[in-house]
């Protein structure tokens, strides 16, 4: 077995969710994971490739996918035969603060000479919880942390980690250091740089393509990121990634912001490795249009054959639309407005009108677009049920203004599974009219474990109890099925399919909300069957939000799954 310095760790959202009966309900739909949150963080190849070049070896070992792929996995088993001083966890998305604490437990018992490391947003969040488990011995707070982790790497082997920036962690009597958040780099151009080559080289080292795979259907759809910034210059009250809560959580105040260059190399270095869609996370337009202009330039000298997909934060001018038509021809966008309402945007962070939006909408259309995709939610400020109820109105209204072009994919879920520690709404609640449920650690990993969805939510508003919540996802969920059958965008079987889902899951809801007010819980494990077939079933959603892929999909990985058969 090679080498290996530091192997970091991707746990399913619960573990063992496998035992535990759970209605996951719509809270992934809108994300290409499962209800396992299978998808690691972009930040661990980023880490090994830096590692990398600093002379360590990092294996990337996803356990939440290799669960997926098999419903019998031994976890233990598998993790007696890894071996590295360190094992790194991330807890970057909230909804893993049950699996990610309980896998550190299960390492430590198996390994307890090795050192148990924390990173990720809701790490940096709730460090001073997080560090006084006892398995867990270091947390790194950040959101650019390859060099501090370097420096900790380095310190270990010296025996001094007082040095070492953004590290919290206990010496050997237990005693906890802070050593401070200082390292908050402006400048972000030395990570990155091949990163995702740096994964594919991981494979080849350890002959383990299953544990890279960042999700369950990968390799028949490579989706893949590039990311654009550390940090936001918006200010979105509901998000744990605006610029409030960047400075908070991890002392970000100045977004970081990636070079048209580094962007398009990351393009370009996945196209030799995908003819998969490439999504850029974060809209260039931030810190300036020519940032932006300069990228698209780049991709119009050396064009790419994968779609590429921008995520925008408002709707573009019809320059910038042209631009971006010149530069990837049959692109795709998607905007989020969250609600048809002007007076719910404004209140969540976002100023501009409906005409903007339908303005944008049919210029990207008359340009060539391959897809517009429009995202709405429920759970915002100022947002009631009869409020939602009319966000399906409009988007029957756009299928009309639109001539049901199927071009044009629209999309509505909740705010789900959790209000964003560190953003506005989490921290000022009664100012935006919410109601926090669970504030702690503690009290949302308890949550994660809980029978419904509905428990699981971690807030309710003045306006929508998390009853109200659930029921007008449920009914909303159904009504825009309906108007994309008739409007056809989908098929009459996938409809059907879709509304009888949802049916069995508002039924199922009823018979776990009866058990639970009867106090006797043990009842649950006899619902687990129709809860799993229900958790397992397709949705429309899922469909919808896969671009196309062209006839060859993988090339570098391709011929690592040949060498991989070979031994």
């Amino acid at each position: 077995m090679a080498k290996t310095d530091l192997i970091l760790l991707h746990a399913p959202h619960v573990y063992d969710y496998r035992k535990i009966p759970q209605l996951y309900g719509p809270v992934s739909d809108l994300v290409l994971s499962t209800p396992v949150y299978e998808m690691y963080p972009i930040g661990f190849s980023s880490m090994a490739e830096y590692l990398g070049h600093a002379g360590y070896h990092v294996r990337l070992v996803n356990i939440a996918m290799r669960m997926l792929k098999q419903p019998k996995f031994d976890v233990e088993s598998f993790i007696q035969k890894l071996h590295a001083p360190i094992f790194g966890i991330d807890l970057h998305w909230l909804v893993h603060a049950h699996g990610s604490i309980e896998l550190a437990r299960l390492v430590k018992k198996i390994h307890p000479e090795s050192k148990i490391l924390f990173g990720g947003f809701s790490a940096s969040y709730f460090y001073k919880e997080l560090i006084a488990y006892p398995e867990v011995d270091y947390v790194m707070r950040g959101d650019s942390t390859e060099e501090p982790m370097r420096l900790l790497m380095q310190g270990i082997k010296m025996g001094e980690l007082e040095g070492v920036p953004n590290l919290v962690w206990k010496d050997n009597d237990g005693v906890i250091h802070d050593n401070g958040l200082t390292h908050v780099p402006e400048n972000i151009s030395d990570v990155m740089q091949n990163h995702y080559t740096a994964v594919a080289r991981s494979v080849l080292r350890y002959f383990d393509m299953t544990s890279t795979l960042p999700a369950k259907e990968w390799l028949a759809y490579p989706v893949t990121a590039v990311l654009t910034c550390k940090g936001c210059d918006h200010n979105c009250v509901y998000c744990g990634g605006a610029n409030a809560a960047m400075r908070k959580t991890v002392g970000r105040n100045k977004t970081a912001f990636r070079t048209a260059g580094d962007m398009f190399k990351d393009i370009q270095n996945i196209s030799r490795l995908s003819r998969g869609p490439i999504f850029i996370l974060g809209d260039i337009r931030m810190g300036g249009e020519e940032r932006a202009y300069e990228l698209l330039s780049l991709m119009e000298q050396k064009p790419i054959k994968n779609t590429v997909d921008f995520e925008l934060f408002r709707p573009p001018d019809n320059k910038f639309l042209e631009t971006i038509a010149r530069a990837k021809p049959g692109f795709a966008i998607d905007i989020s407005p969250q609600s048809h309402d002007t007076k719910v945007r404004r209140t969540i962070g976002l100023s501009y009108s409906n005409d903007e939006l339908e303005n944008s909408i049919g210029k990207a259309l008359e340009l060539g677009a391959s897809r517009m995709e429009i995202y709405f939610m429920i759970g915002l400020p100022e947002q009631t049920s009869e409020s939602v109820e009319q966000t399906l109105d409009y988007c029957e209204y756009l299928y009309d203004k639109f001539n049901s072009d199927k071009r044009l994919f629209l999309f509505i879920g909740p705010l789900s599974p959790f209000l964003d520690p560190g953003s506005l709404c989490f921290e000022n609640p009664e100012r935006y009219g919410y109601k926090v449920i669970h504030r702690t650690l503690a009290e949302h990993r308890a949550a994660l474990t809980r029978p419904s969805w509905k428990e699981t939510l971690n807030y309710e508003t003045r306006w929508m109890s998390r009853q109200q919540i659930v029921d007008t996802t449920y009914t909303s969920v159904a009504r825009l099925t309906r108007i994309k059958e008739q409007h056809h965008q989908i098929t009459p079987e996938l409809a059907a399919a879709q509304l009888s889902r949802i049916a069995k899951a508002v039924d199922l809801e009823k018979r776990i909300d009866a058990i639970v007010k009867s106090g006797d819980e043990s009842q649950l494990l006899s619902l687990k069957p129709a809860m799993d077939n229900l958790n397992g079933m397709d949705v429309v959603e899922r469909h919808q939000l896969k671009l196309p892929v062209g006839a060859v999909k993988l090339r570098y990985f391709n011929s690592l799954l040949e060498i991989l058969k070979r031994h």
